[in-house]
């Protein structure tokens, strides 16, 4: 059994709202609210829910790129919100993130080299005269040419310029890359190449992913486990082929059914959800999908559900499981 790299303990994250002259704190956006997983070396995990739920959000204050309001997120069994500067400093090239947006996330005032090659030069990792060595490897992996270091961003395809944020994170030879969308803004058949390429990557030197998308396919093909989250929470995590077969929470099965079926003979019960999203400076009682659920009883606007194993490992968030 694979070590557990990364976990993830009652992780939230509060944005304050401000208001009035002398801007006073009248509420909080709820965008992470009581996380917990765990990710083992090696592993893929996949995380799927509509725009808002806070994916990117979980994935920014794992990495400390946000400060947390409550939680723990261990780290090679380090607490990574109790080290200091230099402590955290030491563990930055471990955890990198790829960007959703691969031309706002690269200096357009750097070539590339410089951009793939700036974390080395900070961190100390490499000699200055190996910087090079060490950069050409890097976008050789990603599929790209050696005369492409000393190009600009906006010279580059968006597929190319993702291939660039990728090599820029595998650079620093990491543990855990978080990976925001890494392919949303990507042409199907780009998508498939730069999907095939983390595999490939994965396989290669056994890195960690966390995988944030909308496109279930994707996901599917990409992960080892998946977690559906809604307004700020998790509510069903589980194997990729458990969750896809048995879907146990009303939103993941509603999710599920809006994924295209590759075969014009076959038909899926689609599953069309009433009402909008509930506000996450203002969330609901009891269980936060209730407002929605085609299901619900008394007791789901009454009581928070427990997010507990029901089995093999398939954690859900469900009275009525």
């Amino acid at each position: 059994m694979a070590e557990t790299l990364l976990k993830v303990e009652n992780l939230k994250k509060y944005f304050p709202i401000k208001a009035g002259v002398f801007q006073r704190t009248v509420g909080y956006v709820k965008a992470v609210d009581d996380v917990s997983f765990e990710l083992k070396e090696g592993e893929t995990l996949g995380f799927v829910g509509e725009s808002g739920c806070g994916k990117s959000t979980t994935g920014r204050t794992i990495l400390r790129l946000l400060d947390k309001t409550d939680g723990s997120v261990y780290f090679e069994g380090k607490d990574i919100f109790k080290l200091s500067r230099k402590e955290l400093r030491s563990i930055r090239p471990k955890m990198q993130i790829i960007f959703q947006d691969p031309y706002s996330s690269l200096n357009p005032r750097m070539t590339v080299g410089e951009i793939i090659g700036e974390a080395l030069v900070d961190h100390g990792i490499v000699s200055k005269g190996e910087v090079k060595d060490r950069v050409l490897e890097a976008i050789e992996m990603c599929g790209l040419a050696p005369y492409h270091i000393r190009r600009y961003p906006h010279e580059f395809s968006g597929g190319q310029r993702q291939r660039i944020g990728i090599a820029r994170a595998l650079v620093l030879n990491p543990k855990f890359i978080v990976c925001d969308e890494p392919v949303s803004a990507l042409d199907v058949s780009i998508q498939s190449q730069i999907v095939n390429l983390l595999c490939d990557l994965q396989q290669k030197f056994g890195f960690s992913y966390m995988f944030i998308s909308h496109d279930l396919s994707v996901v599917k093909h990409i992960s080892h486990r998946v977690g559906v989250m809604y307004l700020g929470s998790l509510v069903e995590l589980a194997d990729k082929h458990e969750l896809y077969k048995n879907p146990l929470h009303p939103y993941t099965k509603a999710l599920l059914s809006a994924v295209p079926i590759p075969d014009p003979t076959l038909k899926r019960e689609r599953i069309i959800l009433q009402g909008d999203i509930p506000s996450p400076a203002n969330p609901p009682s009891g269980c936060k999908f209730h407002t929605r659920c085609p299901y619900k009883k008394d007791i789901c606007s009454q009581e928070i559900p427990k997010f507990r194993d029901v089995g093999g490992g398939h954690f859900v968030a469900c009275h009525l499981v």
